[in-house]
């Protein structure tokens, strides 16, 4: 069997992004797990604001092929007004069912405040429409500049739990898809 192939989307534009770092630092975990791995820095992506009648507009090609070829996918946010980033939004819109239905998708958000919540919640409710597997664990960072300095994360207990999503992302690359959700079965697009 081929080493699961994982990739990090990380959702903010920050040049010293704590997302980023989060993302980096689980990509790294998958590694010693056994798995590839590649990470999506949306700043390096030409993706204008998402058309359906452009959906190759930019570097959405790029973008989508490299989704598609993941066994697993982890989706890193900022949390902008309790929800997640406009970019990750943005790429997500671009990518849908060929690139999504029945992967693997580890969740992740960072936060400037106390815990973020809400946009993990958002997020898992984005990948159940698209009929992902989401593993039941996810990673937070609240008051991120308290925990991540110089490019690494300082709490040992959110390091803990970021290495652990990334530890997942290549255990549950493979697993069994659950059937169809009511969400994933009602969820026709933009097409109609």
């Amino acid at each position: 069997m081929s080493r699961p192939h994982v990739v990090g989307i990380a959702g903010s534009l920050r040049d010293e992004s704590y997302t980023r770092v989060a993302i980096e630092r689980a990509l790294a975990e998958a590694e010693v797990a056994g798995g590839t791995t590649e990470l999506l820095d949306l700043r390096e992506f030409d993706l204008p604001v998402f058309d359906a009648d452009a959906r190759e507009a930019g570097d959405a090609t790029r973008l989508t092929d490299a989704v598609a070829e993941a066994d697993a996918i982890l989706l890193g946010t900022p949390v902008y007004h309790g929800s997640f980033s406009a970019p990750l939004k943005n790429a997500l819109d671009y990518c849908g069912f060929d690139e999504f239905e029945n992967k693997t998708v580890g969740l992740l958000a960072v936060a400037g405040g106390s815990f973020p919540i809400t946009a993990l919640e958002h997020l898992r409710s984005v990948c159940r429409a698209l009929n992902c597997w989401v593993i039941p664990h996810q990673a937070a960072i609240p008051r991120a500049r308290n925990a991540v300095e110089a490019g690494a994360i300082t709490d040992p207990d959110i390091d803990e739990r970021v290495a652990r999503l990334g530890e997942e992302a290549v255990q549950y690359a493979n697993i069994e898809p659950d059937p169809p959700c009511f969400e994933s079965t009602e969820n026709v697009g933009a097409d109609d």
